[in-house]
């Protein structure tokens, strides 16, 4: 498979160029930018772009998607619910299970909710790419715009991601690629949802509001992402900033 991706010198998000093989037809998956990598690459392995692929509908991963779609008048797709906020660029909504083929390749839409309500991550043979669902190390907030909240992100994780083969590449939408395998045993939030390590027990509090801190997580991006319990018991995953400790 061939693979090239721009990060985003701010956002460190990623947009990537996905095709079999050189030569054919491939795909792009967000268009948050930087393009020109990703424009120099098509032009080099000769790539006909068919579709612009968006995982959700965040600036930080659809910001360039109307000039994608001008410069090589690929269809545009994405989950209803993200479509709804993106706007008139998106040609065609999918759901889950809709499988898109481009040169050989295809990739099965799964949906991931949490960070938002219409996340979807796609799938190849041996890859899936898990927009601002799954990082490495880490797992998206529940606090964004258009969010569906822990148990929709605990749920896409654990039962979803976790489940297809342990070689699984993952790509996330920020930063560095891992593995099924690697998350499973590495990733501080996976470990604990499996019941191998404990919960914490210290007070913090964030925006205001008193909270238990049940995990401070790594985050993409080399701060914190915290796994917090409120008073009435339920849970959320918030920015390390956010949060005051020993409150």
């Amino acid at each position: 498979m061939l693979l090239e991706r721009s990060l985003h010198p701010e956002f460190v998000s990623n947009t990537y160029l996905v095709a079999a093989a050189p030569g054919g037809d491939g795909v792009l998956i967000d268009a948050g930018g930087p393009m020109q990598p990703i424009y120099d690459a098509i032009d080099k392995h000769g790539v006909n772009v068919t579709h612009l692929l968006l995982t959700h509908r965040h600036h930080d991963h659809v910001s360039e998607a109307a000039e994608v779609k001008q410069r090589y008048g690929c269809e545009v797709l994405a989950h209803p619910l993200e479509a709804a906020e993106i706007g008139d660029v998106v040609d065609r909504t999918i759901e889950p299970g809709t499988v898109t083929e481009s040169g050989g390749l295809t990739f099965e839409a799964l949906h991931t909710p949490g960070h938002t309500g219409g996340m979807i991550s796609f799938r190849t043979p041996d890859a899936v790419f898990t927009g601002d669902t799954l990082f490495k190390g880490s797992v998206g907030g529940v606090r964004a715009p258009g969010a569906s909240g822990f148990a929709d992100l605990k749920h896409s994780i654990m039962d979803v991601l976790m489940e297809l083969p342990p070689e699984t590449i993952i790509y996330p939408g920020h930063t560095d690629s891992t593995t099924v395998a690697q998350e499973w045993e590495e990733n501080a939030f996976i470990r604990l949802w499996r019941g191998l390590d404990e919960e914490g027990t210290d007070k913090c509090t964030v925006w205001g509001d008193e909270a238990t801190l049940v995990l401070w997580g790594d985050d993409y991006d080399g701060g914190h992402k915290a796994w917090v319990r409120w008073a009435d018991g339920s849970d959320d995953i918030v920015p390390g900033s956010q949060v005051e400790k020993g409150v």
